[in-house]
């Protein structure tokens, strides 16, 4: 069997880092990738490196990054990108407007654009949202949709995880309405559970933290090698904090 080789975009975000560090630990083969441009570079290279993994700081280019995978040949690629509502229309300090256009659906189209044209081509794991659907009027919604949609037309096999909210202490952004907006989804479920309609909020909406996604996303992915033409196109959501196949 195939050793599996990660290549994972959006590597220094709070799932990224925590998918690095759990497949290291496993003795996975990871290339994490952090933008040329980043203004920590050096702390994530010496962070990634110390955990063995390999860092790739190829732009943000189709060109480049075509080149990045052809280069490690990767079993799997990951695609966690994403920015927040604070840092939408701040620069990235290069040509790429941090936005929900340019970033969760241009870096993520250009992701698997580039993956499409390996040979073999790899799984591709995409993380996207709970929520999610092509009539979704909410900016970061409707991009994740135009992602999924773009996926499944790929011809990729791929996995698609659609989280609750992703909430920890060891965040980098306060988010506090991401964190109020867990408590009052925590007290929903609890509640709906006594009245009997829990289940579906929970599913749909439950908290994890960053590191229990990364170890969902991880097993479920390895998991589901092997499955045939079946498991070209699967689709995880949330159940007891737990990533399941969607129903």
């Amino acid at each position: 069997m195939t050793t599996a080789r990660l290549f994972v975009a959006g590597a220094t975000g709070y799932t990224g880092r925590h998918l690095v560090e759990i497949a290291r630990a496993r003795d996975l083969e990871v290339v994490a990738h952090v933008r040329p441009d980043s203004a920590r570079l050096d702390h994530w290279r010496a962070r990634f490196e110390g955990m063995g993994a390999t860092v790739d700081a190829s732009p943000w280019t189709a060109e480049a990054i075509t080149a990045a995978l052809a280069t490690h040949g990767p079993t799997h690629v990951f695609g966690l990108l994403g920015t927040t509502r604070a840092r939408a229309g701040q620069g990235l300090g290069s040509a790429v407007p941090e936005t929900y256009e340019a970033v969760d659906y241009g870096l993520t189209a250009m992701l698997i654009d580039a993956a499409a044209l390996l040979t073999p081509q790899p799984r591709f794991v995409y993380l996207s949202a709970a929520g999610v659907s092509p009539h979704a009027r909410n900016a970061y919604l409707a991009a994740r949709a135009r992602v999924e949609a773009k996926l499944a037309a790929s011809g990729l096999t791929h996995v698609i995880a659609r989280p609750g909210l992703i909430t920890g202490d060891d965040r980098d952004e306060a988010r506090t309405g991401e964190r109020v907006g867990a408590v009052v989804m925590q007290g929903l479920s609890a509640l709906g559970k006594v009245a009997g309609f829990g289940r579906a909020l929970h599913r749909r909406y439950a908290t994890m933290t960053g590191a229990q996604l990364a170890a969902g996303l991880l097993t479920c992915t390895l998991r589901s090698d092997g499955d045939g033409p079946e498991g070209r196109g699967r689709v995880l959501t949330l159940e007891a904090g737990t990533l399941h196949d969607a129903a």
